[in-house]
């Protein structure tokens, strides 16, 4: 039991965010080569969820100001 725990919070501390920088990269290459497009938006948008997942959000703002 204490080892299934140790092995996911290494999950979620380490491959996580790995991915989710991987993921946001990968976009950026994209899109400087070939221009914006559905798979780098994906891209991007998947590395915004994996972030989320950590509970790292974004503030959001009570008024948009």
């Amino acid at each position: 039991m204490l080892f299934n725990m140790v092995k996911r919070f290494a999950i979620m501390a380490i491959a996580v965010p790995l991915a989710a920088f991987g993921a946001r990269k990968l976009s950026e290459k994209l899109e400087a080569r070939r221009g914006p497009s559905r798979g780098s938006r994906a891209l991007r948008e998947g590395a915004d969820f994996l972030s989320g997942l950590r509970g790292q959000k974004k503030k959001r703002r009570r008024f948009a100001w």
